[in-house]
């Protein structure tokens, strides 16, 4: 457990773009810290924060054993489909697409998710 008494911590800000991203992060933490409100994260929109939560939803359950077809079952709360119109449905597809990203994500693509956009 955390306590303001202990030796003082410090955090390393870097002084490049990405010092912003740390500073915002750091803000939360000490409001959190010290009993304020948390300003929202602003990093990633709700459509962002969803798809993100399917991913990991989608590649739990690969892991776990489930089929693609259940894991859309569980993600879309769809019926189960024969196999022809399973082949076809656009729910297939997003599930793969689910869980190529979610791949991606845990292969150090979650660092992306932590950065604000910028303009290029």
């Amino acid at each position: 457990m955390f306590s303001l008494d202990a030796e003082p911590l410090a955090a390393i800000i870097p002084l490049t773009l990405e010092g912003f991203d740390r500073l915002a992060a750091v803000y939360r933490l000490l409001a959190h810290l010290h009993g304020r409100s948390v300003p929202p994260d602003a990093r990633l929109t709700r459509q962002q924060r969803t798809r993100a939560r399917r991913m990991l939803q989608a590649i739990d359950g690969l892991r776990s054993g489930a089929t693609q077809q259940e894991i859309a079952q569980s993600l879309f709360r769809i019926k189960r489909l024969g196999r022809s119109e399973w082949q076809v449905s656009p729910i297939r597809h997003s599930v793969m697409s689910l869980l190529r990203d979610a791949r991606a994500m845990i292969s150090g693509g979650y660092r992306k998710l932590l950065r604000h956009r910028r303009k290029p």
